[in-house]
């Protein structure tokens, strides 16, 4: 035998990989397709897609991987998959899809018609969380699905996460890991186990346990790899499957992010600070920790929904001659924008940017704001303004973390698309006030579903052996002194009073406009 291998499937939002995985966290091989159609919408705000449509991808990837590699297929020592979080569909009693899936982008509301009990909506109101509840049963898809389809609910015999399903195309088992159970679901997060019925939130989520799936430990063989994935794969039958966790903990993981003063940084369409700790807190008040990969740790963590995604949306918007040069030099458009916005000052000469273009189950009535344009404002200004307005939410979450939790960061870590480029790292660095470090590879997620297989084979005794063999930092940021000074005058003088000022408005806002759609 020559070098253990494991082969590990990441499935995004926009694209499947396929990647062959080396103890020292390199890649034997990497396969990445991207989606002609992320997702479907039938209806505004709808995100859905073809039951198997990720099966698929994961089947025509690794038959790209293992045709490529038939020579080291017998150093496979196990398979992995990491997904991405709050993504379901309904089983019938032979587990096959009965609808398609449903995904996280998906912004469908049930009607919240008078669920809970008396007592519990007396509790919620003394909490100060009866709002936020009623965002929380108007947001779970399994709520919406018993309303507008409840023929096929009475069908269905399993609710599960993507994740529970691919385990079961690739197995023939029903069962996943405790720590992809990030989602609108009744699951205790603290305890890592399925809410039961005397649990004073199930009324949020109210499905029966017996639809739910078994759990596992993350490091636990789920099952083996079937002949059915193997002939339409190339995956060698028998190969273990192990239980690892969701996208961003799995990134926390091969970011080396497991101790508490660490902190990791996921530059995506959703914008993440997660940290990993030993002792269980509420990141957000009536906010859940999430349960990380490793099986004695909680993830604790706070989103900014619409992260890099500004930048997408910035370039669709603003950046047709950014498109055009970028396609005559052979770049991308974010990469000639970073030439143009180095240029300019900390601060955008005055401009600033609230990123809250999706509101947030904490800030419902949030929206985006932009304040302090000048006639010398260019759109430049207001690109870089989005990444200091997304820099800015992220370290202001990183000290509501500290402070409810008693701990303190000195370190960060960054992954995702926005982490390749040098000027987001740098005004990171600059803003928080802390070295900012890139690690050998944007596959952080990969790196860290593998290690879950590395570990359990016993390649490494534990994972801090894991973490010193296959993460390897690259690139330091280090922030400069009159930068983060300036940042922090900002940070305390304006960006945190943004919000408090801004809410009467949007709240007005709100309110008007859905008097006149009415209308």
């Amino acid at each position: 035998m020559g070098t253990p291998l494991v082969l590990t499937f990441d499935i995004g939002t926009q694209s499947a990989r396929c990647l062959l995985v080396k103890p020292d966290g390199s890649f034997q091989d990497i396969c990445q397709l991207k989606y002609d159609e992320p997702y479907y919408s039938r209806k505004p705000g709808w995100a859905e897609q073809r039951p198997d449509f990720y099966y698929d991808r994961i089947c025509e990837a690794g038959k790209t991987v293992c045709s490529r590699n038939e020579e080291v297929l017998s150093d496979i020592i196990g398979v992995t998959v990491t997904v991405i979080r709050d993504t379901v569909l309904c089983l019938d009693e032979n587990n096959q899809p009965l609808r398609d899936i449903i995904l996280w982008l998906d912004k469908r509301q049930a009607e919240f018609n008078d669920p809970f009990p008396f007592y519990k909506k007396w509790i919620f109101k003394i909490a100060g969380v009866e709002d936020t509840t009623k965002i929380l049963y108007r947001a779970t898809a399994s709520n919406w699905i018993q309303q507008n389809q409840p023929d096929l609910w009475k069908k269905t015999a399993k609710f599960v996460m993507l994740p529970t399903y691919l385990n079961y195309k690739l197995t023939g088992v029903l069962a996943d890991s405790e720590a992809n159970m990030v989602g609108h679901i009744p699951f205790d997060y603290k305890h890592r186990v399925w809410k039961t019925n005397r649990s004073l939130t199930k009324c949020i989520c109210d499905v029966p346990n017996e639809k739910l799936c078994r759990l596992v430990k993350s490091g636990e063989v789920i099952g083996h790899i079937t002949k059915a994935f193997s002939e339409r794969s190339g995956v060698p039958e028998g190969l273990p499957l192990f239980a690892t966790g969701s996208d961003k903990g799995c990134e926390t993981l091969g970011l080396s992010v497991v101790q508490s003063n660490k902190a990791a940084l996921s530059f995506g369409t959703t914008a993440t600070i997660q940290m990993a700790v030993k002792k269980y807190f509420e990141p957000q008040k009536h906010m859940p920790a999430y349960p990380a990969v490793l099986n004695d740790m909680f993830n604790p963590e706070i989103e900014i929904y619409r992260g890099f995604w500004l930048l997408s949306w910035f370039v669709k918007e603003f950046g047709a001659q950014e498109q055009i040069d970028a396609e005559k030099e052979h770049c991308s458009p974010e990469q000639l924008l970073d030439k143009y916005i180095e240029k300019l000052p900390p601060g955008c000469e005055g401009l600033l940017l609230q990123p809250y273009w999706t509101p947030g189950i904490i800030n419902p009535t949030s929206r985006g704001a932009v304040i302090g344009f000048a006639d010398y404002h260019t759109h430049f200004h207001l690109y870089r303004a989005i990444i200091e307005g997304i820099t800015f939410e992220l370290f202001h979450s990183m000290r509501i973390m500290e402070k409810r939790s008693g701990l303190q960061i000195d370190e960060v870590f960054v992954a995702g698309g926005g982490a390749r480029s040098d000027v987001v790292c740098q005004i990171t660095a600059d803003v928080f006030g802390l070295p900012v470090k890139r690690i050998q590879t944007h596959e952080a997620c990969s790196i860290g579903a593998s290690m879950v297989a590395f570990v359990a084979k016993g390649i490494f005794e534990n994972y801090d052996e894991a973490i010193k063999h296959m993460v390897h930092e690259t690139d330091v940021f280090c922030p400069r002194e009159k930068e983060h000074e300036t940042y922090m005058d900002l940070y305390h003088g304006a960006y945190r009073k943004i919000f408090g000022r801004l809410e009467p408005i949007y709240r007005r806002i709100i309110k008007i406009t859905k008097r006149r759609d009415i209308e």
